[in-house]
């Protein structure tokens, strides 16, 4: 299992379309992959369990990636919060 804290740095936080670029790159992975925000715990594969995170520009999440391509999963997550989910 892979644990990665990251920050939230683009100005709409988890909203819509961030958030739909997060679970569309989760969900080309098998490993299980959950987004931590405070105590809230969501389904990086699903949108709606996404958007009910809140989660705010500079607000610090953690993933916790768990299975066989979890490597790969790490990486792409990392590379997508690097590019501010391409803002």
């Amino acid at each position: 299992m892979i644990a990665l804290s990251l920050k939230i740095n683009n100005k709409s936080g988890l909203h819509a379309r961030a958030a739909t670029l997060l679970v569309t790159t989760a969900s080309k992975y098998q490993a299980e992959i959950i987004v931590k925000r405070g105590e809230r715990e969501a389904n990086a594969k699903s949108i709606l369990n996404i958007m009910s995170l809140g989660a705010m520009q500079n607000d610090n999440i953690t993933l916790k990636i768990n299975g066989s391509d979890e490597q790969e999963a790490a990486l792409a997550l990392q590379k997508l919060f690097a590019s501010n989910f391409g803002e």
